[in-house]
């Protein structure tokens, strides 16, 4: 299939084609960028949220430590978020605090997928359009005197090719969109795993002690709660 050809088939469909072409080198890029992100942080928040569970409780300093090891990690804002409320709330206000830096992470998650959402609904309808366009061009020729057939049949080939380039562009799109919103899905999971280890290691109820002369310590030691 030459270049003058595949010229041949976009001016055919009045421009349609060039569109469609366009529509997906963005579902190209959507694909490439949104894999690498998400398949990244799959396998790093795999790895961290195995680190976590090795560890005992909690406080401050090592939550602020693990933050930063998380570095771009959707799981960073979770130990901020945990390390600045440490020693201040627990139980249902902790986990109400972290479900609300969960809610802030998520769109960052689906980032663009609207795009790929709307290129799988908009390219089998433009591919349609584009073959209605062709299709007004073969007939065009039974209008002319002394026409051939042949005319007509490779005039209506030409057109279907907006509506199969379309139905391609749109399934290549849907493969990629369901299999990138598991994997966003997956990503959610492992933030909820990691709200509820958070939880877990940064129960117990902090106490003052004094020193000999009755004077708080700076330093809250924490004891296990009462049964």
């Amino acid at each position: 299939m030459s270049l003058q050809y595949l010229i041949h088939l976009a001016n055919y469909s009045d421009g349609v084609l060039y569109i469609l072409g366009l529509m997906l080198l963005v579902e190209l890029a959507v694909m490439v960028d949104r894999f690498w992100y998400l398949r990244r942080t799959i396998l790093r928040g795999l790895v961290f949220v195995q680190e976590l569970g090795r560890h005992g409780r909690l406080d401050r300093d090592s939550l602020s430590t693990l933050a930063e090891d998380a570095g771009d990690l959707p799981e960073a804002a979770l130990l901020r978020s945990a390390a600045a409320h440490s020693g201040q709330v627990k139980g249902e206000a902790l986990a109400s605090r972290l479900e609300e830096s969960v809610l802030v992470i998520a769109p960052k998650l689906d980032r663009r997928l609207w795009l790929l959402d709307t290129i799988i609904t908009l390219a089998p309808l433009l591919g349609l359009f584009g073959t209605i366009i062709g299709m007004f061009h073969a007939f065009s020729v039974l209008a002319k005197p002394g026409h051939a057939p042949m005319e007509v049949t490779g005039g209506v080939a030409d057109a279907l090719v907006s509506t199969a380039s379309g139905l391609f562009i749109a399934m290549l799109g849907l493969l990629t969109f369901n299999a990138f919103n598991n994997q966003v899905r997956m990503i959610l999971l492992q933030l909820d795993s990691v709200k509820t280890m958070l939880i877990n290691r940064m129960d117990g109820q902090p106490v003052v002690t004094f020193d000999g002369e009755g004077h708080p310590n700076a330093e809250a030691v924490p004891v296990a709660r009462a049964g």
